[in-house]
């Protein structure tokens, strides 16, 4: 009898357990009718407004597909900027209830703060100098002051690389971006270090951008990606769900201006991505054209790199190994089966 209870108990806290995961963030963002996403204070190429407040950037874009996903419609997401220092509490305080900003996935803050949802942008740090100042490599830095932002990973890979190499320098934080393009175009600092991606986006805002340069090196290994508080299982498939459908939409060949034509194909691969074939939506809490939604919304993920930090736009950046495995890159994602 004593076991037939405990089971039962069991059974009765098990379903409890599925019922509360179920009842969570989905709910709440259906409740509210909008997700919150939390976005970069301005960064050119990844979560950057105009003048008007229109928000752009890869990681808006997944946002928007995000959204596109639950609600069908991808404008049904409203943004919130933080500062680097603030991003992870406004996560976990559920001020905010996706992060997606340009972060770093790492260790301690996988197992400690979120869980990443996928890697939108692989990246690495890197280092601006003046032309002026002659140098051509990081390893001619000694004695350098260097700007960054607070409350990122780029300080303690300052500090590996200088101690590595035998050099001093000067660190000069602060904690918002501008704060620290300000200080470096102000002359405050002899050098800018960030994610590789985020000198060429930043480069664009100081007065005589054509007169810096990014120098060679490549100092550490800045996986980017979304991240989403822990604790609720349902979210997190959605959220990674959606960086796969569009990652498995342009090895599949789906894009946003031929949406319409595949959803009438007969491959069996394509059907069950866009829905017309399985229910791989339910699973998930969505209905099963969340993936079309998405692609609908911003296209495949190549279409969303193209657009926002591509070889033409003012960022100028190649695929490197953001290009799909299939031609030398590292986006590779699960199959839709």
């Amino acid at each position: 009898m004593k076991n037939l209870i405990t089971a039962a108990a069991v059974t009765a806290a098990f379903g409890f357990g599925i019922a509360s995961a179920q009842a969570g963030t989905l709910d709440d963002v259906k409740a509210k009718g909008f997700v919150q996403c939390g976005v970069s204070q301005g960064l050119p190429g990844f979560s950057n407004p105009d003048d008007k407040g229109n928000w752009s950037g890869i990681d808006v874009d997944y946002c928007r597909a995000l959204s596109a996903a639950i609600f069908g419609n991808g404008d049904a997401v409203k943004f919130r900027p933080l500062s680097a220092k603030e991003r992870f509490t406004a996560l976990q305080s559920g001020e905010v209830d996706i992060l997606s900003r340009n972060t770093t996935w790492t260790m301690g803050r996988d197992t400690t703060i979120g869980t990443f949802a996928g890697v939108t942008y692989y990246d690495g740090q890197g280092f601006m100098v003046r032309k002026s100042l002659g140098v051509t490599s990081a390893l001619e830095l000694e004695g350098a002051s260097v700007c960054t932002n607070t409350g990122t990973t780029t300080e303690l890979n300052v500090a590996d690389y200088f101690r590595a190499n035998n050099m001093k320098y000067e660190i000069v934080a602060f904690e918002k971006a501008d704060e620290v393009v300000q200080a470096y175009d102000a002359g405050r600092c002899d050098v800018y270090t960030t994610d590789a991606s985020g000198l060429y986006a930043q480069r664009l805002k100081l007065t005589k951008p054509d007169e810096h340069i990014v120098l060679p090196e490549i100092i550490s290994k800045e996986p980017l990606g979304p991240m989403v508080r822990d604790g609720d299982s349902q979210w997190f498939k959605i959220a990674k769900w959606v960086y796969f459908a569009l990652v498995n939409a342009e090895e599949m060949g789906v894009t946003q201006a031929n949406l319409g034509e595949m959803m009438g194909t007969d491959n069996p691969g394509i059907k069950r991505l866009l829905g017309t074939e399985g229910a791989f939506g339910e699973g998930i809490g969505l209905g099963n054209d969340w993936a079309a939604n998405a692609i609908k919304a911003v296209g495949n993920y190549g279409e969303m790199f193209d657009r926002n930090v591509g070889p033409d736009t003012p960022l100028g950046i190649s695929r490197g190994q953001n290009a799909l495995w299939t031609k030398g890159g590292l986006q590779y994602a699960p199959p839709v089966r």
